[in-house]
């Protein structure tokens, strides 16, 4: 199959060219199943945690794109309660076979560097975000201490 192949040589790629504050590994052996170890960036509210997100792909991979969904829980407007997140390039409408699994998750970094308010999953935390951002810096990191510590 294309789909294992393409995402066999990703997996090769990350391993040997790794991204700062990201590892990959398949989950049980499974080359469609990785959980991303993502740390929390040093200028955010999640530094210091490290963050499970699965990324499960799909056979028609790259041609549609993988569901990914964090483990850790965490408050940010952007991720549910349920782990679900909304990044722009996971859209249906959005996706390109030409985009990595290391677009992807440098995508969520960026969005733990710089949660997106206007594209919200969870509104009351966007509103927080938006009006006092000293109270969701402090809940967010108090969520990164009990949830993503190490």
């Amino acid at each position: 199959m294309a789909s294992s192949k393409r995402i066999g040589k990703e997996l090769v790629d990350l391993t040997k060219e790794p991204v700062d504050g990201i590892t990959v590994e398949p989950k049980e052996n499974n080359i469609y199943k990785w959980t991303a170890k993502i740390q929390g960036p040093p200028n955010s509210p999640y530094a210091g945690g490290t963050f499970l997100v699965d990324m499960d792909f799909p056979i028609e991979y790259p041609f549609k794109s993988p569901k990914v969904r964090f483990n850790t829980r965490i408050y940010h407007p952007n991720i549910d309660e349920g782990g679900n997140l909304c990044v722009g390039i996971l859209k249906s409408e959005a996706w390109k076979p030409s985009t990595k699994a290391v677009t992807i998750l440098l995508s969520i970094l960026q969005l733990l560097e710089e949660p997106n308010p206007d594209d919200a999953l969870i509104a009351s935390v966007a509103k927080l975000y938006n009006t006092d951002r000293a109270k969701f810096n402090k809940t967010a990191e108090e969520y990164a201490k009990k949830y993503a510590s190490a």
